[in-house]
């Protein structure tokens, strides 16, 4: 039988958790072949859901890390356009059929099974996220919603309570739900992922617990920190305001209610439709709004929504976005007559209602967590396990367990009773101030599961012991016994199956603590899915309140000392905290107490001064008058009048916190600092707005030529036949390295501004390194090993330069003893605001992946918005609503290069060691590139100026290639492709490692060494001008963050100028050369989400074999 359907379809332990990757390596390429080729046959056929997902994993496994990295399997190949499409529109099917019948007519290759290997892994997760759809859909109490046609079916109406006024006042009650959030003290390994606990139910167990918050320094008061209201307006509209976001709206229509980009308040509209006040069915009937609410409530009548979040960061990991719509759905449940009481607390049934509907307004909201997220709907500290599937169940039949867990409420004898007092005096939460995207984590957990890694087998193993412990130390108050589970649960099981779920940040900060607090630090607690945000320290209870402090203080040191290097979001804060008994809870204010909060008032005072008072009606001019005389009684006039002056007239810039102008003065500074050139910067202006440049001007004609490589075009490194010409280059110190670190890793950090080259990305040695250090580190080798001096030169830009500066002043160049030289950029640009039809391009045009139903409903929203965003700011603009350092952008990789000519860097290299004749360039995050003597002999012996190296193509490998264009060799950008089917036709990828002989640049330039030497400001700038203009210049749009509040972020799309160093082989004086090297030593490191694979396929052990640190 063939092995792996065994493994799968065995009702034995021991065969059921063998892992692929141990019965993989026994099997030859072939052998393997031809049972991944059965597996697929059985994934179609059998109806387990388990089985079906588990197999599909197998397939993604078995194509990417064993065939594809086979030695006999050929490295190039194509991917046919036609699969290629599929993929992007979500048809992972008919890609794989693609892809197979490719494979029986061509042959394999490594470039296919890329494709078929990313095809799987899309496939499963597709089918995962269905199947939790399906569950979610059929749970009790959520199935009517789905099938509610027409607002004459509606059943919902509202509570009789609410519509009645106390007598002689003209305010209907307000109905108030206040909820907790929840504190996990174990996740078993994120064993609340959803399809984990319906496949494992016996290990997914959590113990979490519900609790109030205050910030420690700010708040007077520890109380449920989610608040909620509800109360019927006269007015057919869903009005919806969200205090911490200080937004409202008044919704008129489904179409707005169901659209979740185009303003902030998609949560509360994903709590409305999930709490079946308006029915997911709705969506897309054309159905009136006012007909729909005239049923529900009363002609002419509407309802009032708002939320409010106190202050907690983003980030928390206490779940505060679940917990939040739980208590929005548990409100409107109550006040539509869904729970039996309309104050106090919830049955259990009814929790568990609310629980199953807060997971599909995750689904229709476009996010998802795990199923331990809305705990906060729960009182006390409870113990969460996985239940089997049985008669009834929607799961029956489907998976081995059900969706949702069962949760217990941990009691008597279970609970020690001074257990609470213990806790809360003893650990220190925190929010270290880093807010860091959990989805890649979630999906690598559930690949590991499946793919039962021994080592993540083994570990998970562990969670459940540590359950036991942690239950076992509730029960017998041993706070000591407690911290020592969670922190042997951070260190073993949560890094052995994640690595990534730890941060330098949170090393340096338990290193801190234990060197300062000895024998009074107990033990760490990393919350929700990985740390730098939400986390916690047990202490010695006797010094709580001084350790509290002293943690504050080490969370803002060592987060200053980090900030360029790591994506933080808001400063660290420490918590005061208490647990909730009593789970969310409702009571209904009436009279003079129906009132909203405060700042309720300040927010729509602000939109109702815009009005003519005519229009505004009798009962909200009344409320607001009575609310401006509680003021004056309770000395929150002051507050309230600055509150409405600053949303009035949007004083303050709340990403940086402080005056706008004095980001502008820093803007200033930046351009003075850097020869902003503001003619040229005009010119482009003018270009750009009249469509002279722009994302569809950057692609060469149609009519121009695009072919692959032909048979001689190349030279192959694995094939070359070596003398001792490259390792005598390097003995005689002829040879310089040059990292290109002048960007800010806009896809490694989604637009936070961090500086890639200093982020101490992952554990090398024990120990984290960036890229930087990880650079020198193989220099470092490679001097040693010929006893010679590799001067190392690091580009820099005005964003890059001082931090890079400092990092290497306080390490020592990372222990390089060698010469290590930064040239710092002499040329930036002003971020424009982009203009229409380039964002049109890039959302219409160009080849994208198609999302889930729901999550592409909403990208497609924030599209439309982003479009009014930059037709409202002004097309073309210069891009100023950020801090200062956010406007402005390198001019692209080409100027780091010609930048060494105008800066003096090349000068002083070159005095202090003139025999330097060849430098090594390579992009910071291409990690597998070094001084390689064989790459270097091919270069010397080709008398190429320029010999760049270039790798196989995988189907993750976008941005153009190596092609002859129109019949000559050159590498082609992928902004400069006239079609987009172009590039998968190119057997091979840029790397841009490059190696360049400095003396035939310098002419092409027009200079001499000596010319370098006199350092003539005017006749260098000419010599650069000289071939920048022979250089196409591109328009491309970036992501930027934008920062406010505590925590919260925007992204918006902000276009910039570039001009890219591969264009120098479209110059027809300029030879250049190709050389294809191995994939581990040209592989780019751009996302964080390829970390995990880049360590199973053996590229970091590779990378790491080429350092000495």
């Amino acid at each position: 039988m063939n092995v792996f359907i065994e493994t799968i379809t065995s009702t034995e332990t021991s065969k059921r958790n063998r892992s692929f990757f141990a019965l993989s390596k026994n099997l030859s390429s072939k052998d393997l072949f031809k049972a991944l080729l059965e597996l697929d046959g059985f994934r179609k056929s059998t109806p387990n859901l388990y089985d079906k997902v588990r197999a599909i994993l197998f397939l993604y496994a078995g194509f990417r890390f064993f065939l594809q990295e086979d030695k006999g399997t050929p490295s190039a190949g194509k991917i046919p356009y036609a699969g290629f499409e599929d993929l992007l529109a979500r048809r992972f099917e008919h890609g794989i059929s693609t892809f197979l019948k490719e494979l029986e007519i061509n042959g394999p290759n490594a470039t296919l099974f890329s494709a078929l290997a990313e095809s799987y892994h899309h496939l499963s997760f597709q089918i995962l996220a269905d199947q939790v759809r399906k569950s979610v859909r059929s749970s009790k109490g959520n199935q009517w919603m789905f099938r509610v046609g027409h607002e004459e079916e509606h059943p919902i109406r509202i509570h009789e309570k609410l519509l009645k006024r106390q007598e002689g006042s003209l305010f209907y009650p307000v109905l108030h739900e206040n909820t907790s959030v929840r504190m996990d003290l174990t996740h078993s390994g994120w064993s609340d992922i959803f399809f984990l606990g319906m496949d494992y139910p016996e290990g997914a167990r959590v113990i979490n617990l519900s609790i109030n918050l205050g910030v420690f320094g700010r708040d007077k008061d520890i109380r449920p920190p989610l608040h909620s209201y509800v109360r019927v307006i006269t007015e057919p509209v869903v009005r919806i305001t969200s205090i911490d976001l200080n937004t409202t709206k008044d919704i008129h229509d489904l179409a707005d209610l169901f659209n979740f980009g185009n303003d902030y308040l998609s949560l509360v509209k994903a709590g409305i439709i999930a709490s079946g006040l308006i029915p997911p069915s709705f969506e897309g009937t054309n159905q009136s709004l006012q007909n729909i609410l005239a049923r529900i409530v009363a002609p002419g009548m509407g309802i009032e929504v708002v939320t409010k979040v106190n202050d907690i960061p983003k980030g928390s990991r206490f779940a505060v976005s679940t917990n939040l719509l739980g208590s929005i759905i548990s409100l409107l449940m109550r006040a539509t007559k869904q729970t039996q009481k309309l104050e106090g607390g919830l049955e259990e049934s009814e929790r568990r209602l609310v629980a199953s509907r807060a997971i599909l307004g995750e689904w229709i909201g476009g996010s998802g967590g795990g199923w331990q997220d809305s705990g906060g709907v729960w009182p006390g500290i409870k113990a969460i396990q996985g239940t089997f599937a049985g008669e009834g169940d929607p799961e029956f039949g489907i998976s081995r367990g059900t969706l949702l867990p069962r949760h217990r409420v941990l009691q008597g004898e279970e609970v020690h009773p001074e257990i609470a007092e213990k806790i809360t005096k003893s650990l220190v939460l925190m929010h270290g101030g880093m807010a860091s995207n959990v989805g890649p984590v979630l999906e690598m957990v559930t690949e590991k599961y499946l793919l039962r890694g021994e080592k993540e087998w083994s570990a998970r193993q562990q969670t459940n012991q540590i359950f036991d412990n942690i239950l076992s130390a509730i029960k017998e108050g041993d706070i000591k016994k407690l911290a020592k589970s969670t922190e042997d649960n951070f260190f073993g099981p949560i890094k052995t199956i994640i690595p990534w779920a730890t941060t330098y940040f949170t090393e340096q900060i338990i290193g801190k603590a234990k060197k300062e607090f000895g024998e009074d630090y107990f033990g760490f607690l990393m919350l929700g899915g990985m740390s730098g945000g939400g986390m916690g320290m047990f202490v010695n209870p006797g010094q709580y309140e001084r350790y509290k402090v002293r943690v504050l203080d080490i969370l803002r040191e060592t987060k200053n000392e980090l900030s360029s290097s790591l994506p933080f979001a808001m400063e660290p804060v420490v918590y005061n905290w208490s647990i909730n008994d009593k789970g969310t809870w409702s009571t209904l204010h009436e009279g003079s107490e129906a009132m909203m909060p405060e700042q309720y008032y300040a927010i729509h005072v602000s939109e109702l001064v815009r009005k003519d008072p005519a229009t505004i009606s009798y009962i909200r001019r009344a409320e607001i008058d009575f609310f401006t005389t509680l003021c004056e009684q309770n000395n929150l006039s002051y507050p309230l009048l600055r509150t409405i002056v600053s949303n009035l007239f949007k004083v303050s810039d709340p990403s940086s916190q402080s005056n706008r102008s004095n980001e502008n003065e820093k803007a200033d500074k930046i351009k003075r600092e850097n020869g902003f050139d503001y003619i040229q910067h005009e010119e482009l202006r003018e270009e750009l707005q009249k469509g002279r440049i722009g994302l569809s001007r950057n692609r060469l004609p149609a009519e121009t030529s695009i072919e692959d490589i032909q048979e001689g075009d190349v030279g192959v490194m694995q094939n070359l036949q070596l003398t001792t010409k490259g390792e005598q280059a390097i003995i005689d110190g002829k040879v310089a390295v040059m990292s290109l670190a002048a960007g800010i890793g806009t896809r490694w950090t989604k637009g936070a501004g961090v500086i890639k080259a200093i982020n101490p990305f992952v554990e090398m040695e024990g120990v984290h390194r960036s890229f930087l250090e990880i650079h020198l580190a193989k220099t470092k080798k490679v001097a040693k090993k010929y006893n010679t001096n590799i001067p190392h030169i690091v580009a820099t830009s005005y964003l890059t330069h001082s931090a890079i500066d400092k990092k290497l002043n306080q390490t020592k160049n990372f222990g390089y003893g060698g010469g290590v030289f930064l040239s710092e950029g002499r040329s930036i640009g002003q971020r424009y605001v982009p203009m229409e039809r380039d964002l049109r391009f890039l959302y219409e045009e160009m080849p994208q992946e198609t999302l889930d139903e729901n999550k592409q409903k909403v990208r497609d929203a924030v599209r439309t918005t982003m479009i009014g965003w930059a037709k409202s700011k002004g097309e073309g603009s210069d891009y100023v609503d950020n801090i200062a350092a956010q406007r402005f952008s390198p001019l692209g990789h080409w100027y780091e290069v010609s930048n060494l000519l105008r800066n003096g860097t090349l000068a002083r290299l070159l005095q202090q060691q003139p025999q330097v004749q060849t430098i090594m360039l390579h992009n910071i995050d291409t990690l597998g590139a070094d001084v390689d003597p064989a790459a270097l002999e091919y270069h010397l012996q080709s008398g190429n100026v320029l010999t760049f190296e270039v790798i196989a193509r995988r189907i993750e490998d976008r941005g153009g290639g190596l092609a002859r264009v129109n019949g000559r060799l050159r590498l082609l950008e992928g902004l400069a492709q006239p079609r987009e089917e172009d590039e998968l036709a190119l057997s091979y990828y840029n790397s841009n490692t490059t190696w360049i002989q400095i003396d035939p640049l310098l002419k092409l330039f027009g200079l001499t060494r000596e010319d370098l030497q006199k350092g003539d400001e005017a006749q260098l700038a000419k010599a650069v001008r000289s071939v920048a203009h022979r250089i196409p210049t591109y328009v491309t749009i970036k992501d930027v963050k934008y920062r406010w509040g505590h925590g919260q972020e925007d992204i918006y799309p902000v276009a910039q100028i570039e001009k890219l160093w591969t264009d120098m082989t479209a110059l027809t004086d300029l030879k250049c050369g190709y050389l294809v090297v191995q994939r581990n030593r040209g592989q780019q490191m751009k996302d964080p989400a390829q970390l995990d694979s880049w360590v199973t396929d053996g590229s970091k052990d590779y990378v790491e074999g080429l350092c000495k640190f």
